[in-house]
C-alpha cells in the first residue's frame, strides 16, 4: 500500500465510524416506541422480529380484548364475531374477547388491555392476531414469546383511532382492515366445538343469568330469532349468539395486579369440568375438555356422546367452578 492509499484510509475511517454510529443511534430509537396501556400505564416494547413462517392453511384469526365498563356500552363489532369469550377481571369486572374468522367489521371496540389468561385460550388458534391496547409492564415479556402476532397501537398506529365522543380510556377503536386484508375463513376456528342438530333431552331455559362479583350476563331466548338476546348489567349488547356456553372453570389470582393494586384472576381453559349449553331455547349439561393448551374444547353429554352447538355465533362465559 503506498502513501496516498494510507492517507485516504485514514481520511475515510472516521466518517465510517460517524454513520455507523449514527445508524446505530437511529435504530435505538426506532426500537425505543412506546405506546399505553389503559389499566395499567405500563408500557408496550417493540416486539423481537421473527422469521417468517410457512403459510399453514387457514389464515389467522383475529381476538380483541373488549371494554364491558358500563362507560364501555353499547360496544361495536360484537354481532359480527365467531366467538365471544367472557372473564372475569379485576374488582369483580368482566372483560371481553371476541374472535373474527369468517368476517370483518369495519370498527371493533373500546379496546383495552391484555390479561395472561388470555395467552393461555388463544394457543388453541394458529398464530392468532391479537388486538389489545397495551398489557402490564411485568406480562410484555411473555406476549412477546407467545405463539401470537400481537398488535396494539405502538406496533400498528394506523389501524386504531379515538372516538372524540367518548372518554378515555373507553374511546380506543380498531379497524380490523387494517391489519388482516381478509377474513381467514371458518377453517381458522380451531376451537374445537362441533355443530349440528340440537340433541334430545335438556330443559326448557326461557333466560338464564351469570352473575360475577361486580357484571351480570343475562341471556333471553327469542323464539323468533332463533337465537339469544344478550344484556350486560341490563344493558342490551346488540348481538344474539345461537349458542352461549357456560364453562366452570378453575380461577385463581395471578401475581399480576392493576394500578390500584387489585389481583388480576387466572382463568385456567385447560383441564376439564362441568359446563352448560343453552342452544333452540333449552339448557343441556355437559361436560367439557381441553387437554392441552395447543388442542380446542370438545363438550360432551353426560351419556359421552358429543354435544353439537347451533350454527351462529357462540358466547363462553367463563364462571369460577364451585
Amino acid at each position: 500500500m503506498d502513501t496516498r492509499d494510507r492517507a485516504r484510509r485514514r481520511r475515510v475511517a472516521p466518517v465510517a465510524a460517524l454513520l455507523a454510529g449514527a445508524l446505530s443511534a437511529s435504530l435505538v430509537a426506532g426500537c425505543a416506541r412506546h405506546g399505553r396501556d389503559d389499566d395499567h400505564r405500563a408500557p408496550h416494547h417493540t416486539r423481537t422480529p421473527t422469521a417468517p413462517t410457512a403459510p399453514t392453511g387457514a389464515g389467522p384469526p383475529l381476538a380483541v380484548k373488549i371494554d364491558n365498563a358500563p362507560a364501555a356500552r353499547p360496544q361495536t363489532g360484537l354481532e359480527t364475531a365467531d366467538v365471544v369469550y367472557a372473564e372475569q377481571v379485576e374488582g369483580g369486572l368482566s372483560r371481553l374477547m371476541a374472535v373474527y374468522a369468517t368476517r370483518l367489521p369495519r370498527t371493533v371496540g373500546p379496546v383495552r388491555s391484555a390479561r395472561e389468561s388470555d395467552l393461555e385460550l388463544l394457543r388453541q388458534f394458529r398464530r392468532p392476531v391479537l388486538a389489545f391496547s397495551g398489557a402490564q409492564h411485568a406480562l410484555l415479556p411473555l406476549i412477546d414469546r407467545a405463539p401470537l402476532r400481537a398488535e396494539p397501537p405502538d406496533e400498528a398506529p394506523g389501524a386504531y383511532h379515538r372516538d372524540t365522543g367518548r372518554a378515555a380510556p373507553h374511546n380506543l377503536y380498531l379497524r380490523p382492515a387494517a391489519l388482516l386484508r381478509t377474513a381467514p375463513g371458518t377453517a381458522a376456528l380451531t376451537t374445537g366445538f362441533r355443530y349440528g342438530p340440537a340433541p334430545s333431552g335438556g330443559t326448557p331455559a326461557p333466560s338464564r343469568t351469570v352473575r360475577y362479583p361486580a357484571a351480570r350476563f343475562t341471556f333471553t331466548w327469542s323464539a323468533a330469532r332463533g337465537s339469544w338476546r344478550v344484556t350486560m348489567d341490563g344493558t342490551p349488547a346488540g348481538t344474539a349468539p345461537a349458542t352461549v356456553v357456560v364453562q366452570h372453570v378453575r380461577v385463581r389470582t395471578s401475581r399480576y395486579h392493576d394500578a390500584l393494586g387489585n389481583h388480576t384472576p387466572y382463568t385456567a381453559t385447560v383441564g376439564s369440568g362441568r359446563a352448560e349449553v343453552l342452544r333452540d331455547g333449552r339448557a343441556f349439561e355437559a361436560h367439557w375438555s381441553r387437554p392441552t393448551a395447543a388442542a380446542g374444547t370438545a363438550f360432551t353429554a353426560p351419556d359421552g356422546s358429543r354435544l353439537d352447538f347451533a350454527a351462529g355465533q357462540v358466547w363462553v362465559v367463563f364462571v369460577p367452578a364451585g
